[in-house]
């Protein structure tokens, strides 16, 4: 994978709730590395996971799958939410209709909130 193909994660620990930050471009080619790190981040079990994706610029079909597939592995074990305040990763989650299969919030704070809500 060449730089400009990858994307960028971190991932942090709030209260139990696994919080991964990404940024860049979503697509087939940089899916493997966020489905790494959403991997990576549900290691220690948190009672949350928030997917934080402000700082993405493009979010294709497989990144949407990607987060489906992650609803679909975590919501028995964990409170899952994402995070997009932009019209290129809101957009496409809302015209797919996935807003009514996962939790979406226009900011980090919001998320955590509902996410520490609902892990109680």
């Amino acid at each position: 994978m060449s730089d400009q193909d990858a994307i960028a994660t971190a991932i942090a620990y709030q209260d139990g709730i696994a919080v991964l930050k990404v940024g860049g471009d979503i697509d087939l080619a940089t899916v493997p590395a966020l489905e790494a790190a959403i991997d990576e981040a549900l290691i220690p079990r948190p009672t949350g996971l928030v997917i934080d994706l402000s700082e993405v610029g493009f979010l294709a079909s497989a990144g949407l799958q990607a987060l489906v597939a992650t609803h679909t592995n975590v919501s028995q074990s964990a409170h899952f939410a994402v995070v997009a305040n932009s019209a290129s990763t809101s957009r496409p989650i809302e015209l797919t209709g996935l807003d009514q299969i996962f939790e979406l919030y226009p900011t980090l704070a919001e998320a955590l909130t509902a996410v520490k809500t609902n892990s109680k």
